[in-house]
């Protein structure tokens, strides 16, 4: 893959190439829909119904096809929870058949055994289960009822069915920092593989972010947590921040949003970060002419990104060249200056900033809330009231559903199943699977 700008001087590094942007991402998110069966209070695309106007199975088809001309080596496939889209399989399918690979993060509530056999029969696709706490008490205060239920049911699935090294999806809060040992240990018992990221104060995120991101020691402890496991658990290059601590993580500790990575949404609008979904960071739609390889190479916002960059208000630190400022994102939702220190800055110099400001009234908002109709008023950090329901399908093909319908669920049949976590699988070892990870 080539650079977008003139060739740099060999003695650059991988990173500064990178910060120069390439002329098609390494990966990029896809969010195939904001529908969903649960509202988990830290969602950062404020998902839960389905938006009518999203991409059609066609118009999916023909990003698919941009995005293996241009040879991005892979997709991460979010929401929402994508696999609750009636075309999901076929496009996963389609995907992996013209040389994109995907990597998808689902709650778990569609992979039942025969699902789980057909994915880990595909090399060219990665599964990452969300389970944001190593207990039902904590997880299921953030994803909601039966959801740790759910998930290990999905995770079992997936190790019956030979499936080795999928991920376990972690978002680190206040309440799961102190179970980071047992969040390894479910994912050594599943024969999976554990993935730490950041929360970020965007869509519902924004509402919790105060009660729920963790505490200054906290940081430490997950630092000195990273740094001793770092060869075994990904973490999505979001934890560069913590780098200002002394000793940079593994990966490549870059904000890559513009520039390796970006966002496409269900409506096809193109985000430069996946956790900015707002007007600031919105540099086209594939619906445009062109289509999406015409938004990366010719995006003013996307060559502003790829521009070299200050330090701004950083630039003086001497850890500067090792934390980069920060995320992006948690400046932007947070309302401190993006060329400031991050909110979660070690240094502290994001929590003085914060503490200046006069009230959050003026904070940016996501660009569009998704969330159930149905659910009322949220506490900081409560629930909804959806209630997940364990499901099975005798066959692979959902029954048609109207593009306009937004309940998250439609067309989906759900009957009762057992959940039987003492159930051991078959040791087929899967082979290939996607290593990178960038988001």
């Amino acid at each position: 893959m080539t650079i977008v700008t003139a060739p740099p001087p060999q003695s650059m590094r991988l990173v500064d190439h990178f910060e120069l942007g390439l002329d098609a991402p390494i990966c990029l998110t896809w969010e195939l829909t904001y529908a969903c069966n649960l509202s988990c209070v830290h969602c950062l695309s404020s998902s839960g119904r389905r938006d009518p106007r999203e991409l059609s199975t066609e118009e999916c088809r023909a990003v698919i096809d941009e995005l293996e001309r241009m040879q991005v080596f892979y997709v991460n496939i979010g929401g929402g929870e994508p696999t609750v889209r009636n075309d999901f399989w076929e496009l996963l399918d389609y995907a992996t058949a013209h040389h994109v690979g995907v990597k998808f993060s689902t709650n778990g509530v569609k992979i039942t055994p025969e699902i789980a056999e057909r994915l880990a029969a595909n090399d060219y696709v990665d599964v990452q289960i969300s389970l944001d706490g190593a207990t039902a008490e904590v997880n299921d205060h953030i994803r909601g009822p039966r959801s740790y239920e759910t998930a290990l049911r999905a995770m079992q699935n997936l190790s019956d069915a030979g499936m080795r090294n999928f991920k376990i999806s972690v978002v680190c809060t206040r309440q799961n920092i102190p179970q980071l040992d047992e969040f390894k240990a479910i994912a050594d018992r599943y024969g999976a593989q554990l993935r730490l990221t950041r929360l970020r104060p965007s869509g519902r995120g924004a509402d919790v972010w105060d009660e729920l991101h963790p505490t200054q020691a906290q940081q430490r402890e997950l630092y000195d947590w990273l740094v001793a496991h770092g060869d075994d658990v990904l973490t999505g290059d979001s934890f560069f921040h913590l780098s200002a601590y002394g000793q940079a993580l593994p990966g490549l500790n870059l904000c890559g949003a513009g520039r390796v990575v970006c966002l496409i949404d269900p409506v096809g609008d193109v985000y430069a970060c996946p956790f900015a979904i707002h007007d600031e960071f919105l540099a086209g739609n594939v619906r445009d002419e062109g289509g999406f390889r015409t938004v990366w190479s010719d995006s003013s916002l996307f060559a502003e990104l790829r521009s070299p960059q200050s330090g701004g208000a950083c630039s003086s630190c001497q850890f500067y060249d090792t934390c980069k400022g920060g995320c992006m994102a948690a400046k932007f939702f947070t309302g401190l200056p993006l060329d400031g220190p991050d909110p979660e800055c070690v240094q502290g110099y994001g929590e003085q900033l914060l503490a200046q400001r006069a009230d959050d009234a003026g904070l940016p908002k996501h660009s569009g809330d998704h969330s159930h109709r149905t659910s009322p008023p949220r506490p900081r950090t409560g629930i909804g009231p959806v209630r997940l329901t364990l499901t099975r399908r005798e066959d692979l093909q959902a029954p048609p559903v109207s593009a306009c319908a937004e309940d998250p669920l439609a067309g989906y049949r759900p009957e009762a199943s057992d959940f039987d976590p003492t159930k051991t699988g078959a040791d087929r070892r899967h082979q290939g699977g996607i290593r990178s990870d960038l988001v």
